[in-house]
């Protein structure tokens, strides 16, 4: 009888063993203080600074020329190249005037996001594959305001941190797509038509680009990325901040500048075959469109320049399909953006992002022939 009942004593007491293990493999949520804050203030002090300087203010200023004269310059394209050489000197030039400034910024943020946001707050936000976490990445980019090649390092860093491919992705094209101040340039300049275009497909682009890419890229290792951020969070640094950071910035500078400077001078060269003559013959039908939308995938912009291009090659005669392709393909993404991010994405979602950006390119055309 005693023998019975201590069974069922036994039988109806809590598993203490099993209580205690799951305690302990459940790290607690590290404390917090004033040695910690100040890595994401620090971070924030950097990007307010930097875009205010690199592109707020300059692009406010901006604006009011838009405003004023219709135009905010000459096509980046006017120069006509003569022999490929030339032609990339020259566009490398020019072009690199334009951007350094927003790409010093784009690895300088790149590298520091690495090491002052916490990679657990960065899984909250962006570390899923559903819809929010894409257009949580969308709404992000905005202030950012870069071209697809000063965003590539920021993108890079994000990808780094375990940041989900949908929402690191809609980071990347938001950028230049749906670039505020890009948008209030083209409705003074070429009409507001063109700006709601552009806003409609840019949205299906972002959006569309990250969630098809999310569904065919490899599957997300997110326990164990959750659970190394959370030993990270806990775990005492074990090397000091300009170490970490001198790591990171050499890095990345290392997997992504070197080969973005060979393929402008690539590009550039190649741009003598890339951009004919523009004249009458180049109308609305497919023979223009679909290589006119595949270019301006490949080719890299700085930020807007898509609107004096687009501007000049119409009052030269040509068709309204075509050059609305240009206006949503040139600042999308380019061939050196992609390679900067050779490491970061699989191969697979590299390519379907240039399919899908041309796609939208040409749909773009036709409604814009049509509309315009």
């Amino acid at each position: 009888m005693g023998l019975g009942v201590t069974l069922s004593y036994d039988a109806l007491s809590p598993p203490t063993t099993n209580y205690v293990a799951m305690n302990t493999l459940s790290p607690p949520s590290p404390a917090r203080g004033l040695s910690f804050w100040w890595k994401p203030a620090l971070f924030v002090l950097v990007a307010v600074i930097g875009l205010y300087y690199v592109k707020w203010s300059p692009y406010y200023l901006k604006s009011f020329v838009a405003a004023d004269k219709h135009s905010i310059g000459t096509s980046i394209l006017n120069d006509s190249p003569g022999e490929p050489m030339s032609a990339a000197l020259s566009y490398a030039k020019v072009y690199f005037l334009a951007i350094w400034k927003a790409a010093v910024l784009g690895v300088i943020l790149g590298s520091l996001l690495q090491v002052l946001i916490p990679r657990d707050w960065l899984l909250r936000m962006f570390g899923g594959s559903s819809f929010g976490s894409a257009l949580r990445g969308g709404l992000f980019a905005l202030p950012g305001m870069m071209c697809t090649c000063c965003a590539a390092p920021v993108v890079a860093g994000m990808r780094r941190q375990q940041v989900s491919v949908g929402a690191a992705l809609a980071f990347w094209i938001a950028n230049p797509v749906l670039n505020p101040a890009t948008l209030v340039f083209m409705g003074f300049v070429l009409g507001w038509g063109f700006v709601a275009l552009r806003l409609v497909a840019g949205i299906a682009l972002v959006l569309g680009v990250a969630m098809i890419a999310q569904r065919i890229s490899r599957p997300q290792q997110m326990p164990e990325a959750t659970l190394a951020a959370v030993a990270e969070a806990s775990a005492p640094e074990q090397k000091n901040f300009m170490a970490r950071w001198a790591r990171s910035l050499w890095q990345l500078f290392w997997s992504t500048i070197p080969v973005y400077v060979l393929a402008v001078l690539v590009l550039g060269a190649a741009r003598v075959w890339l951009f004919p003559h523009v004249d009458g013959a180049m109308g609305n039908s497919l023979l223009w469109l679909l290589p006119m939308a595949t270019v301006g995938m490949l080719f890299m912009i700085p930020t807007a320049a898509e609107i004096p291009i687009v501007q000049t090659m119409l009052s030269l005669g040509m068709g309204m399909a075509p050059a609305v392709a240009l206006l949503m393909t040139l600042p999308s993404v380019s061939l050196p953006s992609l390679l900067m991010l050779r490491k970061d994405f699989d191969g697979r979602v590299l390519v379907v992002v240039g399919l899908l950006t041309v796609l939208v390119g040409v749909v773009s055309g036709l409604v814009g022939a049509l509309l315009l």
